[in-house]
């Protein structure tokens, strides 16, 4: 066959294989438009996560008839006024993605300027172009993607369900709106809303650390320190996690060059250095950090998508990076994330004393303010708790509310405990573990069998006793689940939560139910009657972060394994739990008749046994 230059339809197709992979890229390519056009209110809306419709109404600058026509040619752009490629001011150059999602989908475009008594309507069909007609519409532009990919069904067998590709397009917009604070952003899927983010008011940090919040959580606005450096016409700004609040994955870290999402293997790696001496391996802080770089020593024009930007010094970048951030920590190094609300310290006191007479009130007073006089001086030598810092807040107020928490016992240096207990368990029914003897730091317990010595760690053997029971649970059936007297509320940042409610029906199935709750968070109606009494909080949180790291694509009922893991580890008895003779030995017993009690769900050692002839080698005997 002889040379020929190809259709413009099928060179449009061909385009948009590499600009638009699915919902999420429209979402990207009409977002950044609509910002590069000045607009201070993007509204979404999506239809069956994106494949049958994506709708962006914006209130810029709009297109007047003649630009309109000219809007979806290919390579038509205004971003781009004296044609130099090394001098991008905006996040769209190429003028390609309009003319690539109308050869594969049904796109109108409505869009009015303010000198136009009306709006103007085109239509393009599969890279087939109608004529432009007048319409009435308000400022602005409106543009409609219907049944995306129509025109190459082979694309259509790619896309997740509909749920995949909505958290998708929540998280693209999630971190277009990071990058621009002073911009109102609305998601919906159907009649639902899934992002709403209002403007934000104040100078650049304020304005920043305030979106931030809203995407990522209060708990990260509460818990991070400002970074703001330059070096040699390189500015770094934003903020960063202090150590203690991490994650068990890299998709918390948001990075932006010139305000333009981007994920960057360097940087990535210079964060991951910056935090190597204060993190525990596995674990990832949480950021979202702001490059501004001259233009013209920053090249974005490396990937169809403008994910990956090369820079002109990397060396200068990374070094910029990571002295900021270890100067951060330095500073901020005695600080701890804190999530101990006033709610928690409450738990953590005495019954109410609301039945105590006037003169017992008045003795606990004067006790309280007495012991906080002596606390100023015993502070130094005092472990630094929540309940104490209450108790010592009460007795400042004189003696607020009803309820007053005590000083925890102290630690003890010696916690071997030993009970003396009639042994009323039958030798036969005792297995290799042998007979509990003892808990050892409130943490190990400690049997003796015929010819050894165990150590058992109380938590990691009841994690995967718990987990045993929950698969067979699982084979039977749905596990028996317990509503909560009080339901839990869990906030979470607007990916986390969405990925979560798309799993709550597999969920229900393992006992636990979770439903929205406002816009960041969801509440906890039942849990797993296994777990019974455990750290609701923690676990929805560490479901999610791992939810996050398994992927958009993952099918809940592949991971049940850890899943399961995780719901034992949080429903297990904890490190510093005191137990009796009659638990540690019920324990024991447990996970002789457990599969693969030699380990914890996390591939640690449930125990260690110490042969009475090792030992006695030991003594030289």
């Amino acid at each position: 066959m002889p040379i020929r230059i190809l259709p413009s339809n099928l060179v449009n197709q061909i385009a948009a294989g590499e600009v638009v992979e699915r919902p999420s890229s429209v979402v990207k390519e009409l977002v950044e438009n609509a910002i590069d056009a000045k607009a201070t209110s993007i509204e979404v809306k999506l239809v069956d996560g994106g494949k049958s419709l994506i709708a962006i109404t914006d209130n810029g600058k709009g297109m007047a008839k003649e630009e309109l026509a000219l809007a979806v040619e290919r390579h038509a752009t205004s971003k781009l006024p004296d044609d130099d490629l090394f001098n991008i001011n905006f996040l769209g150059f190429r003028g390609e993605a309009l003319p690539s999602i109308a050869s594969v989908a049904r796109m109108s475009i409505v869009s009015r300027t303010k000198d136009e008594e009306n709006a103007w309507k085109i239509e393009v069909n599969g890279g087939v172009k109608e004529e432009v007609c007048p319409c009435a519409a308000p400022y602005g532009t409106k543009i409609e993607v219907r049944d995306l990919f129509y025109a190459t069904p082979a694309r259509l067998k790619f896309l997740k369900a509909s749920s995949s590709e909505t958290a998708q397009c929540v998280d693209i917009l999630n971190r277009i709106a990071l990058a621009n604070p002073s911009i109102s952003f609305v998601l919906y899927e159907g009649e639902k809303k899934k992002v709403f983010l209002p403007a934000c008011n104040g100078d650049l940090f304020d304005a920043r650390l305030e979106r931030l919040s809203a995407v990522m959580g209060k708990e990260f606005g509460e818990n991070s320190f400002m970074v703001d450096a330059e070096r040699e016409g390189v500015r770094l700004s934003g903020y960063a996690s202090l150590p203690t609040l991490n994650k068990a994955n890299s998709l918390s870290q948001f990075l932006f060059v010139n305000n333009r999402p981007v994920r960057d293997k360097l940087l990535l790696g210079a964060i991951r250095g910056a935090y190597q001496d204060v993190l525990a391996s596995g674990r990832y802080p949480v950021c979202a950090l702001f490059f501004d770089v001259d233009p013209r020593y920053v090249d974005v024009n490396v990937h169809p998508a403008k994910a990956e930007v090369r820079f002109f010094d990397n060396a200068l970048v990374r070094g910029i990076l990571v002295s900021a951030l270890r100067n951060g920590l330095n500073q901020f190094a005695n600080r701890t994330s804190n999530t101990i609300s006033l709610e928690h310290l409450i738990e953590d006191s005495l019954p109410d004393f609301s039945a105590q007479t006037a003169q017992e009130k008045g003795e606990g007073l004067e006790q309280s303010g007495s012991f906080a006089s002596e606390a100023g001086v015993m502070c130094e030598n005092m472990p630094s708790s929540p309940v104490f810092r209450y108790q010592a807040f009460q007795s400042k107020v004189g003696g607020y509310g009803k309820r007053q928490a005590v000083l925890p016992e102290l630690e003890r240096n010696f916690s071997v405990r030993v009970e003396e207990v009639e042994d009323q368990i039958e030798r036969s029914d005792v297995g290799k573990l042998g007979l509990a003897k003892a808990q050892f730091h409130d943490t190990y317990i400690i049997s003796q069998s015929e010819d050894s010595i165990i150590i058992t760690d109380q938590h990691a053997a009841h994690e995967r006793i718990v987990m045993e029971k929950l698969k067979e649970s699982l084979l039977k059936g749905r596990p028996a689940s317990q509503m909560l007297l009080i339901p839990e509320i869990v906030d979470l940042d607007l990916s986390e939560k969405n990925r979560l409610l798309a799993a709550s029906p597999d969920l229900e199935k393992l006992g636990l139910v979770v439903e929205e709750f406002g816009s960041t968070a969801v509440i906890v109606r039942e849990i797993p009657a296994l777990i019974s009494g455990a750290d609701v909080k923690g676990l929805i949180k560490d479901l999610a972060q791992e939810m996050a790291e398994w992927g958009t694509g993952f099918e809940l009922t592949e991971k049940l394994h850890l899943v399961c893991a995780t719901i034992a580890c949080h429903g297990s008895v904890r490190a510093g739990r005191k137990l009796n003779i009659e638990e540690m030995n019920r324990l024991l017993r447990d996970m002789e008749k457990t599969p693969h009690s030699g380990q914890c769900n996390h591939g640690r050692p449930t125990y260690v046994e110490l042969k009475i002839a090792d030992i006695a080698k030991l003594f030289d005997r």
